[in-house]
């Protein structure tokens, strides 16, 4: 048995003990240096719209927004009535801070209970102003037209059948109208932008539409061979609020 000096069981017990320790030091310092590395990534969060992205708004360029419209469209001096609920579209032009034209259509199904049933077009320029960066005022003119099916409302009775009649006046509707006339509007949007490349709007707008109603009868003029029709002249106003989203 091989004897060993005091002092070198010392030596090998203060080594060991100080090894114990660095490694118990970088134990303890590695957890807080991860938790912090875990911090700084954080939670994800959503950007809002900058100022850039609304100044990028009011530049010149095309602009292309859909929606969804509901609303009024009342018959005047005798026509048939309907709510309307329909999808609009506006294609355009930004000219500068102030303007932009625009062109609008909207197709919306038109119904009411003995009044209108069947489907409201129209088609109108939109020159537009700006009033601020997110309010705008605009006023179109163009066509509108109103093409119905079977309604189940009474027919007018004209005081021939065996030739084509022009009513003077609505007073009794006929039973179907489809034709087309001049339509214009009035609008007041709000805009929110979203981003520098996307937009949404709530719109209110104030239409009018005057239009020229025909109804075949089925029958031929014995004369000229062409179908007996009757004609009826329709105005028309209303209000919608719609709702969309535009791209630039």
């Amino acid at each position: 048995m091989v004897a060993v000096p005091v002092k070198h069981l010392l030596a090998i017990a203060m080594l060991a003990s100080s090894a114990s320790a660095q490694t118990s030091e970088r134990g303890t310092t590695t957890a807080p240096i991860s938790a912090k590395a875990d911090d700084e990534e954080g939670v994800p969060k959503l950007s809002l719209p900058t100022e850039a992205d609304r100044v990028a708004w009011q530049k010149s360029g095309f602009r292309l927004g859909l929606g969804l419209a509901y609303g009024r469209f009342d018959g005047l001096r005798g026509a048939p009535s309907g709510r309307l609920l329909g999808a609009q579209l506006h294609a355009g032009l930004r000219l500068d801070e102030s303007w932009s034209v625009y062109v609008s259509f909207q197709y919306a199904a038109v119904s009411q209970a003995g009044g209108l049933s069947g489907l409201r077009f129209a088609g109108t320029i939109d020159p537009t102003w700006h009033v601020t960066p997110r309010f705008a005022l605009a006023g179109g003119f163009g066509f509108g037209g109103i093409v119905e099916g079977r309604t189940g409302r009474t027919d007018a009775v004209p005081p021939t059948t065996d030739v084509s009649y022009t009513f003077p006046n609505a007073s009794m509707p006929i039973a179907s109208c489809s034709g087309v006339g001049a339509a214009g509007l009035a609008r007041a949007t709000w805009t929110y932008v979203l981003g520098p490349r996307a937009s949404t709007d709530v719109a209110l707008e104030v239409i009018g539409q005057y239009t020229a109603c025909t109804r075949r009868s089925g029958f031929l003029d014995a004369d000229t061979a062409r179908p007996i029709e009757f004609r009826q002249f329709w105005s028309h106003a209303g209000v919608t609020l719609s709702w969309g989203v535009a791209w630039r």
